[in-house]
């Protein structure tokens, strides 16, 4: 009997949790440049919930890509926050059915009692603002991979 290797294992899609600000961060570095329309972000005002259906580029598949020699891809995934008690937004239109967004950064502010403030920062100097009870995050990929259509990982200029 031989031990397990991590090239054995196949590919699975991502479920993961954040419940501190180290946790949203591992989930900022994977989530970062994904894109996504203004009609797939939505305020569960009720159940205090905020979510996004990202396509994400799958970063963590990117050295394994290289080495074979094939294309890189994305997934669709969703982005959920709960314990949602406010949402503000600048620098987009909401309404505008064709803004496509670029996600490249999140971060959590906390405040007093376990509360906080995260924010989603987005390319153009825009900005979700999520005014929250506690961090709870959920990241889980909900479709297969695909090829992404840039062919291409993204890339930000140095300066």
């Amino acid at each position: 009997m031989t031990d397990a290797r991590f090239e054995d294992g196949d590919d699975a899609p991502l479920r993961l949790i954040a419940q501190d600000a180290e946790g949203l961060g591992v989930l900022a570095a994977l989530v970062q440049d994904a894109v996504f329309p203004a009609t797939e972000m939505t305020y569960a005002k009720t159940r205090r919930r905020f979510a996004l259906m990202l396509n994400r580029f799958r970063w963590e598949d990117l050295p394994a890509a290289e080495a074979a020699g094939r294309r890189v891809e994305r997934v669709q995934s969703l982005l959920v926050f709960e314990d949602v008690m406010a949402v503000q937004s600048q620098g987009f239109d909401r309404r505008d059915k064709d803004t496509v967004m670029s996600l490249l950064d999140m971060t959590f502010a906390p405040g007093a009692d376990g509360t906080g403030r995260v924010v989603l920062v987005l390319a153009g100097d825009g900005e979700i603002a999520l005014s929250v009870e506690s961090l709870d995050v959920t990241l889980r990929d909900v479709t297969r991979p695909y090829l992404a259509p840039s062919g291409k990982a993204p890339t930000h200029p140095a300066g």
